[in-house]
């Protein structure tokens, strides 16, 4: 077993792709692209720190949520969240984005790659509105790359087969997992942590 430290090397291992995986990324966002984007009610975001540390992060909302505003922009409202500000931080440093847009019982996936800016633009956040309540910031994202990518990972993973999916049970819930890792006194329960979201989802 060897450690692989250079493209030779791991070209060894791969085949070269065929030639519809090479031609397969596009510069703008085509038709189906857009029709990806509009039914997903799920993305993956991924972004890079200054220190050169990676970071993916879920956002979520109805289907349709991130807006094309064009065939090379996109829109993403950040709804209220822990206040971290992982993404937002990377992307101040580093506007390179990642994005993966997922659609639920749909086994292919849409990669976006391209360069944020974070804005608040009145305009913008009014774009976003919900129970009167606007995003903080909204990401307009500059497309550099957008393509289809395979069913493989999700027919292996049977993510969206119901028949394998887990009673959430199984887990600890997430205020116990916290108490244990954080050494608290007491533990959120369950209910309680679902009515805090609940209360706070916009």
């Amino acid at each position: 077993m060897a450690r692989i430290e250079s493209l030779d090397q791991l070209r060894t291992l791969y085949p070269e792709p065929r030639e519809r995986s090479r031609r397969k990324v596009l510069p703008a966002l085509d038709v189906h692209c857009r029709a990806v984007i509009a039914l997903s009610p799920l993305v993956m975001v991924a972004s890079v720190g200054a220190d050169g540390r990676a970071d993916v992060t879920p956002r979520g909302d109805a289907p349709g949520f991130v807006r094309v505003e064009d065939e090379a922009t996109l829109l993403i409202p950040d709804r209220p969240g822990n206040n971290r500000l992982d993404t937002l931080t990377n992307l101040i440093a580093n506007p390179a984005i990642g994005l993966l847009f997922l659609i639920p019982g749909v086994d292919e996936t849409l990669r976006v790659n391209g360069r944020a800016e974070i804005r608040d633009d009145e305009a913008l956040r009014q774009l976003f509105v919900i129970d009167g309540r606007p995003p903080a910031t909204v990401l307009r994202v500059h497309v550099e790359e957008a393509y289809l990518h395979c069913a493989k990972a999700f027919m292996r993973s049977r993510a969206w087969d119901g028949s394998s999916h887990i009673e959430r049970s199984t887990l600890p819930s997430m205020g116990e997992m916290l108490r244990d890792q954080l050494k608290l006194a007491t533990a959120e329960t369950q209910a309680e942590m679902l009515l805090r979201y609940r209360e706070t989802l916009y």
